[in-house]
């Protein structure tokens, strides 16, 4: 493999901070790229090059992208279920991005291409009831994905798929299932429930109220899946000879009622739950068909649920406390 740039896109957020660690562990040349300022971002590192850029925009694209190798393309306006069901517009805006990226990608002939799409491509109505047949890559078709930020994903991926066919760019696209871990966002609006309800917690522990909100009737099932697998399964993915879109994410099924135990086991505590039934839930159940990322790499997550949690709990917890403590 070429000693090149490796560009992350996106690399001032929560996922793409993580690959950047990864990468630059690995010894890979790293190019992280981000449209926030730099003191907004999650992790920095002294020895990348960080570029902060808009790459909605082309020529800001074709800049990142040369001498580039390789290309991770992570960046979006996205966040958990509550931003994206009342922001389908700017999440569909994304793809202005990943179209200018490919652009550039290809003109600067990179030996890859790597695309983070997301569990939101599938078909809806295979995800109705929370217990849920995990869903295998076929499964996004005949299309009817998540309203907005599912189907600029699902659309991207074609673009990939033609952009590989017609142009020769060498793409690889996987479907995240459900991210976390430390170092991402954990109030404000775009955090995602693992984050949202350690949050939740520790405020009701350091605040003495003794109830808690629960999105939903608690009952819908998700798999989630801890950072470092899924950093390690995209470099695994970008590496491979593996053309069309495959699963990234965790098998372990659990519904919100029973992650919200695994936080308060975690925290020592136990809370009177009100469930709000009218905000924004997503489907009913979503899990991740890991058979054919099994049989192609091998690949299994190897942290745990209850173990990810607790490491997200506390870094979590440190930052709520420096903010928020007497």
């Amino acid at each position: 493999m070429s000693d090149g740039v490796s560009v992350v896109a996106g690399g001032g957020g929560f996922i793409g901070g993580h690959l950047v660690a990864e990468l630059r562990g690995a010894g890979r040349r790293v190019r992280a790229v981000d449209i926030k300022p730099l003191d907004q971002w999650y992790q920095v590192f002294d020895d990348v090059e960080n570029v902060g850029a808009d790459l909605k925009q082309r020529e800001a694209c074709e800049r990142v992208c040369a001498g580039a190798d390789r290309v991770y393309q992570l960046a979006a306006d996205m966040g958990g279920m509550g931003f994206i069901e009342h922001n389908k517009a700017l999440c569909m805006l994304s793809v202005l991005t990943n179209t200018h990226m490919l652009l550039a990608a290809q003109s600067a002939g990179v030996s890859r291409f790597f695309y983070s799409s997301s569990a939101c491509v599938y078909n809806t109505e295979k995800q109705m009831s929370a217990d849920v047949v995990p869903l295998r890559e076929e499964d996004a078709y005949p299309a009817m994905a998540e309203d907005g930020y599912g189907w600029e994903k699902l659309f991207s991926e074609r673009m990939c798929r033609h952009f590989r066919e017609d142009l020769g760019l060498p793409t690889r696209v996987a479907r995240f299932h459900n991210v976390y871990g430390p170092h991402g966002t954990w109030e404000g609006g775009r955090e995602k429930a693992p984050a949202a309800i350690c949050r939740k917690v520790i405020h009701a522990k350091y605040r003495n109220d003794p109830t808690i909100e629960v999105w939903g009737d608690g009952s819908q099932t998700r798999s989630f899946m801890y950072i470092d697998d899924c950093t390690r399964g995209t470099i695994a993915i970008a590496d491979s000879d593996i053309l069309d879109p495959i699963n990234l994410g965790s098998s372990e099924l659990v519904t919100i009622n029973g992650l919200l135990d695994i936080v308060e086991d975690i925290a020592g505590i136990e809370l009177h739950r009100t469930y709000n039934t009218g905000a924004p839930k997503g489907v009913n159940g979503r899990n991740s068909d890991n058979t054919m990322i099994q049989r192609a790499l091998g690949w299994e997550p190897s942290i745990k649920l209850r173990d990810g949690m607790e490491r997200t709990y506390r870094w979590i917890h440190d930052e709520y406390m420096t903010k928020y403590g007497d």
